[in-house]
């Protein structure tokens, strides 16, 4: 199965094209939730929420719906991986009020944090088994063996990204789902995906994660980009004979 959506759903140049403009805000998750399986909450990263926002989400959505939490960035840029258990653990305290809503934890790296596999494997080791994460560092001396061994070790995986039609990290499957985010592509209006990128990513992913669950969120919101690149993702990857979650039209 691959759970396709979007990263984020709170974005006022969506009125329109996706939430109809009568529709108050405090009710665009309820549309939201309808239309697709899964979101990636970008904005936790910024602002951690409280345990009973995470438990409103729960309570407001269907399910069946699918929450990826980004990591505060307490931990990853202003720590920067160290003394990692109470950011860790008060991470936890509140996320985990999404209950059987909550979906992989995505750490996201630091352009600027060279390699630290003890760190990272300290991090990943105060996550119980049951929590699912997923790691983007940013720094190219991550892309080591000893990286990618921590990683497995783990049982966390290595997030696929692209920017501009590329990748921008090593292909590497490292545990049993794949998460893939989509940053911005090269098509027109700026900044949409093409079919060909699409259709790229598709067959990749269906190679290596074809038999375990595979997370895809379209980080391009401005103009409702990744509303449209969503929905023409999902629509690739049915035609090549994948499951894929829900989305609208789909």
């Amino acid at each position: 199965m691959m759970l396709v959506g979007t990263s984020g759903w709170q974005y006022r140049d969506w009125r329109g094209p996706f939430y109809p403009t009568g529709l108050p805000q405090r009710l665009w998750l309820e549309h939201f939730a309808e239309r697709f399986a899964t979101v990636e909450v970008n904005n936790a990263f910024y602002r951690l929420p409280e345990r009973d926002t995470f438990a409103a989400w729960r309570a407001r959505t269907p399910g069946d719906f699918c929450v990826a939490v980004k990591m505060s960035r307490y931990l990853t840029h202003i720590k920067r991986l160290r003394d990692p258990a109470e950011p860790v653990a008060r991470f936890l305290d509140r996320a985990t009020a999404l209950g059987d809503r909550l979906g992989p934890v995505l750490i996201q790296l630091p352009p600027n944090l060279p390699a630290d596999p003890p760190a990272l494997d300290a991090t990943l080791r105060l996550f119980p088994a049951d929590v699912r994460v997923a790691v983007e560092p940013r720094h190219p001396s991550w892309w080591t063996a000893t990286t990618r061994a921590v990683l497995e070790r783990r049982r966390a995986a290595l997030v696929w990204a692209d920017r501009r039609g590329r990748p921008v990290a090593p292909l590497w499957r490292t545990t049993d789902f794949g998460y893939l985010r989509l940053h911005e592509g090269r098509a027109r209006p700026h900044p949409r995906y093409g079919r060909a990128a699409l259709g790229s990513w598709v067959r990749r992913l269906a190679g290596a994660f074809g038999d375990v669950p595979a997370y895809v969120y379209f980080n391009n919101d401005p103009g409702g980009a990744a509303i449209v690149d969503a929905v023409a993702f999902a629509g690739l990857a049915r035609r090549h004979g994948l499951a894929v979650s829900r989305v609208p039209g789909g």
